[in-house]
C-alpha cells in the first residue's frame, strides 16, 4: 500500500463535527446501529458488530466498540477519506488528534484535574483518557481492520499496525518467569498501572447514611459484600437472590458464565425491606427483574439510574466515589483478611489470572499515610524523652569510683 502524503494536514485547524450517530434499536439481533450523516447504516460497522455478537460479545461490548468506531468515522468524514482507503497516515493523525483535542462539552470534562480533597481521586479532565478511551480505541480499530482484512472487504494493510519486535519474540525469556506482552499497537498510548482505590470504612459509613431508600441501601450492601460488577448485579432476576443460602446469582460480564456469590446478611435485610416496600406493585416471578425504579411507571433499574443515585449521595458529601469503587472495596476487604486465601478472592471477583487479584495486596494509600504519620509521632516522642543510662554499659569498678564506694 502506498502511503498518502498528507503531511500538510493541519490538525490544529481541523473541525470534527458530531455527524452521524450510534443508536440503540431495541432489536435483539441488532442492538446498536451506526448511521452516517445522511442517516444511512454504515454497513462495514454493521457486519463487524454482527461478528462480535456471533462470537458471544454482549450488547454492552457492542456499544463500547461502536462508540469508538463512531469517533473514528467522524474523523474520516471530517478529512474526507473513505474508511477502506485509510492508511497509517490517517491512523497516526487520528491518534494525535484524540490525544490533544478536548472532549465534547456534553461529556462533562473539567479543565482542573486536582484530586478530590476527600477521596484523593482526580476529576475527569477535558482530554480523552489514555486507558478508557485512547487505548481502547486503538485496540478496537485495529481489530475492526483485522476483521475486514481477513474478510477481504478492507485494506490489505491495517492502518493501526502492531509494534514489530527488533528480534525474535521472547528471545531472552527466563522460563521461570511469565511471558510479557511484547506485541502491542504502534499507536497505543503508554498506560500507567494505577492502584485501585477502596472506600475507607468511616467514609463508607458516611456514604451509606446518605442513601435515601431501602433499595439503594440493598444495592450498595450487595455490591460492597459480593464484589459483583454494577452491571452484573443490576441484571439479576428475582429468583437469583437466595436469602437462605446468602447467595446471589450473576452472569459474569466477560465470560457470560453463571456464578453464585456469597453476600453479607445485612444486605439481605435491606433487600427484604425493599421488597416489602414494593409488594404488590411489581411482578415477582422467577424471571422478573430484581431491581426496579421506585416511581411509576415501574421499570427495571438501569445502570444510568443507579449511577445517578450514587452521584446524589456523592454530591451530599463532596466526594467522587464510583460504583466500581464498591467492587474495589470488597476486594480489598477480602484480600486483607488473613484467613481468606487469595485464590478464594480470585474466584469471587471472577479474575482469570491470580496476578490480577494480587493488585489488591498493594497497601491502601490512606493506611500508608496514617502509618508514616504515626512513625513521625513516635520519633518525636522518643527524641523528647530523657535518656536513662543503661547500668549494664558500665564496668562495676567504674561505678564504685563514681559513687564513692571504692577506688580504682
Amino acid at each position: 500500500m502506498i502511503e498518502r502524503n498528507d503531511s500538510e494536514r493541519d490538525l490544529a485547524a481541523l473541525l470534527v463535527p458530531r455527524a452521524g450517530a450510534f443508536v440503540e434499536t431495541g432489536d435483539a439481533w441488532e442492538p446498536y446501529r451506526l448511521v452516517d450523516p445522511a442517516g444511512e447504516v454504515v454497513d462495514p460497522v454493521a457486519v463487524y458488530l454482527s461478528d462480535l455478537q456471533a462470537i458471544g460479545r454482549p450488547a454492552t461490548t457492542q456499544r463500547s466498540y461502536g462508540m469508538d468506531l463512531l469517533r473514528w468515522f467522524r474523523f474520516l468524514w471530517a478529512i474526507d477519506v473513505p474508511w477502506n482507503q485509510a492508511t497509517r497516515t490517517e491512523a497516526r493523525d487520528f491518534s494525535r488528534w484524540i490525544q490533544i483535542t478536548d472532549k465534547p462539552a456534553h461529556s462533562g470534562g473539567a479543565s482542573a484535574t486536582s484530586p478530590n480533597p476527600v477521596t484523593g481521586k482526580a476529576k475527569p479532565g477535558s482530554k480523552y483518557a489514555a486507558t478508557t478511551t485512547r487505548g481502547h480505541s486503538e485496540s478496537v480499530l485495529r481489530g475492526f481492520y483485522d476483521f475486514h482484512r481477513d474478510a477481504g472487504s478492507g485494506p490489505m494493510i491495517n492502518p493501526f499496525p502492531l509494534v514489530r519486535p527488533s528480534g525474535r519474540a521472547h528471545a531472552h525469556h527466563n522460563p521461570m518467569d511469565p511471558f510479557r506482552k511484547e506485541r502491542k499497537g504502534l499507536y497505543r498510548p503508554r498506560i500507567v498501572q494505577r492502584v485501585p482505590r477502596s472506600i475507607p470504612d468511616e467514609r463508607f459509613n458516611d456514604l451509606f447514611a446518605q442513601l435515601g431508600s431501602h433499595r439503594d441501601r440493598a444495592l450498595v450492601a450487595f455490591w460492597v459484600s459480593s464484589g459483583a460488577r454494577a452491571s452484573e448485579l443490576l441484571g439479576a432476576r428475582y429468583a437469583d437472590a437466595d436469602a437462605g443460602q446468602q447467595l446471589i446469582t450473576v452472569v459474569r460480564k466477560g465470560t457470560r458464565a453463571i456464578q453464585q456469590l456469597p453476600v453479607s446478611p445485612d444486605a439481605f435485610v435491606w433487600l427484604r425491606l425493599y421488597q416489602a416496600q414494593l409488594h404488590g406493585l411489581v411482578p415477582t416471578g422467577r424471571d422478573d427483574p430484581l431491581w426496579w425504579t421506585l416511581r411509576r411507571p415501574f421499570r427495571q433499574l438501569s445502570y444510568h439510574a443507579a449511577y445517578r443515585m450514587f452521584q446524589r449521595a456523592n454530591a451530599a458529601l463532596g466526594t467522587n466515589w464510583s460504583l466500581h469503587d464498591l467492587r474495589h472495596t470488597a476486594a480489598y476487604r477480602m484480600a486483607r483478611d488473613p484467613d481468606m486465601p487469595l485464590t478464594d478472592v480470585q474466584w469471587v471477583l471472577g479474575h482469570a489470572h491470580l496476578s490480577t487479584t494480587e493488585i489488591y495486596l498493594t497497601p491502601v494509600p490512606q493506611e500508608v499515610i496514617a502509618g508514616v504519620l504515626a512513625h513521625f509521632t513516635r520519633r518525636s516522642q522518643e527524641a523528647a524523652a530523657p535518656r536513662q543510662p543503661d547500668p549494664g554499659s558500665y564496668r562495676p569498678e567504674t561505678l564504685n569510683i563514681l559513687f564513692g564506694e571504692g577506688t580504682a
